[in-house]
């Protein structure tokens, strides 16, 4: 395993093998989907490009055996800046069969983000694309390259100075495959604050998460994936989302984004039979379906990421007519989701049950004692494809893994009698209000229901007296107009907290204060930054504390 990484206890690894999740088979060779009978099938598509699954396999061996040859070797670290083109899973299938690892950076990232991936990685590539949304990525690279020492910048476009990627093909021939008990390729942690921490994903643990959730969700050669979420996040990434889909030998369709003008179209013309959102997303679905005329009753949505608010999740069978699943996931391994079919009052209050018969999980408390069956408690977990500890991080790893293995992951949740699990947030998320706990995922999912709000998000802001009080930072619905005010036509703070106490909610929890804006500032790894979304708060002069 490379320096740096934690594996896990030859005992573990050997019972994985044992029961077959681990098969010894790098990813290079498990996603090879130019299959005898497949080689003709398209595999992806990005606007008007068609790739079969041969021509993606061609292009990945060509591509492995050019970058070999520009004097890439195993082990090496290639930090990859794509958005959702076909580059990317050509590039990333050939880095796999040459045994070089990615790390994925997202489109949003800029020059702080990159540095600090190129050198924490050491990589010694970086590749991005030409110019993507008017943003040029080549300047980027300059930036970048100016404070850190790269080998080489490759671009997936006009390459200017650089070196294109079209340009980097050899013949193919035959490479030696990297141990499948290896780090394929490294995703980005999830905090809230600070850079992401790096997460090694194996050989072996990734490709049992595609089968996996491609099985769960039935994907198969007739399936259709949506790729509307950015595909260098876990999510579109594999579960089972371009790789999965690709596995199984589904059409992928790349898309630019999620919004319902492209999105709606691309489902109508490709008859997309899966796609991943984040809530937030969903309900801009909600909203923006009545205008087209479309039928996407057909498409199972996978909703993950945040909590699914009931309010949102009791209109998606009326209005869009699809299925649901509802999941809970971490880059760094587990998996919990309910199944298709399942009914209404299993999918939208829960996250269902672990994908695996063998993720091990716990509820634990504060003192790190199981917590009493129902009772909100802390998630700790492990599992065939839980990574043991972030890249080179081993203070943090020392607070945050056990020496048994196991990962506390910040999150509270509580099981149900049936074992599905309920997130209730994060333990850094709840508000102390004089004594009293506020969740703000609960107090959103209210507001969420108010017709004047679009999204919002609670945070805590320090108070002399109280110890924390709440704000509700609000994107209010008019907010889609680009000539208005953040708060015109917002509901004020007195009819948010008269709404609320209708709905039930005890006085303690009503908002003591509320900001509008017309979006959210999100972190690195583009979650919403309830840190800097505090900090505005307290700095707010307009917000004022009810009486």
């Amino acid at each position: 395993m490379l320096t740096g990484c934690v594996p896990w206890p030859a005992e573990d690894a050997e019972r994985y093998r044992r029961l077959g999740y681990w098969r010894g088979q790098a990813l290079g060779d498990v996603l090879r989907g130019a299959v005898p009978g497949n080689e003709d099938r398209i595999a992806l598509v990005s606007g008007r490009e068609e790739w079969t699954f041969a021509a993606v396999d061609t292009v990945a061996d060509r591509m492995a055996a050019g970058l070999r040859d520009l004097g890439l070797r195993p082990g090496d670290r290639v930090v990859v800046q794509l958005p959702n083109i076909p580059e990317f899973l050509t590039l990333s299938l050939a880095l796999f069969r040459l045994g070089v690892l990615p790390v994925y950076a997202l489109p949003a990232h800029r020059a702080s983000e990159i540095e600090y991936l190129c050198q924490m990685s050491d990589a010694v590539a970086y590749v991005v694309p030409g110019r993507y949304r008017g943003f040029d990525f080549r300047k980027l690279a300059r930036e970048v390259r100016e404070r850190v020492r790269l080998e080489h910048v490759i671009v997936a476009g006009e390459p200017e100075e650089f070196l294109a990627l079209s340009a980097i093909e050899a013949p193919a021939r035959e490479l030696p495959a990297p141990d499948s008990g290896d780090v394929a390729f490294f995703l980005l942690s999830g905090g809230t604050t600070g850079l992401p921490k790096l997460i090694p994903r194996t050989h072996d643990d990734y490709a049992y998460q595609l089968r996996a959730t491609a099985r769960g969700l039935g994907v198969g050669s007739e399936s259709a994936y949506l790729a509307a979420l950015p595909v260098a996040h876990n999510a579109a990434l594999g579960c089972p989302g371009v790789l999965g889909t690709y596995l199984a030998g589904g059409l992928t369709v790349l898309a630019g984004g999620a919004a319902p003008d492209e999105a709606f179209g691309l489902i109508a013309r490709h008859r997309v039979t899966l796609t991943t959102l984040m809530p937030p997303l969903v309900k801009l679905w909600l909203d923006a379906a009545p205008l087209f005329d479309v039928d996407v009753s057909g498409v199972l949505l996978q909703i993950g990421s945040a909590k699914l608010p009931l309010e949102v999740a009791r209109r998606i069978r009326p209005e869009l007519g699809c299925e649901v699943t509802h999941w809970f996931g971490m880059a760094e391994g587990l998996l919990t989701f309910t199944r298709p079919g399942e009914p209404d009052d299993v999918v939208f209050p829960s996250t269902g049950r672990p994908m695996c018969e063998h993720d091990e999980v716990k509820v634990v408390g504060s003192d790190g004692a199981p917590v009493a069956p129902g009772e909100i408690g802390e998630l700790v977990t492990r599992g065939p494809y839980t990574i043991r500890g972030y890249y080179r991080a081993e203070d943090h790893n020392a607070r945050t893994f056990t020496p048994e293995g196991w990962f506390h992951t910040g999150d509270l949740v509580r099981l149900t009698p049936a074992g599905d699990m309920v997130v209730e947030g994060r333990i850094k998320d709840v508000i102390n209000r004089g004594g009293e706990k506020v969740s703000p995922a609960e107090v959103e999912d209210h507001l969420l229901a108010h017709p004047g709000v679009r999204d919002v998000s609670v945070v805590g802001v320090a108070d002399e007296v109280l110890g924390e009080k709440s704000c509700a930072w609000v994107i209010a619905a008019a907010a889609d107009d680009a000539d208005a005010d953040a708060s015109q036509a917002a509901p004020t703070l007195a009819e948010l907290r008269r709404f609320l106490l209708a709905r039930g909610v005890a006085a303690f929890k009503l908002p003591d204060q509320v900001a509008f804006t017309k979006e959210f500032p999100h972190t690195r790894v583009g979650k919403v930054n309830k840190a800097e979304l505090a900090r505005l708060a307290a700095e707010q002069t307009s917000g004022v504390a009810a009486s």
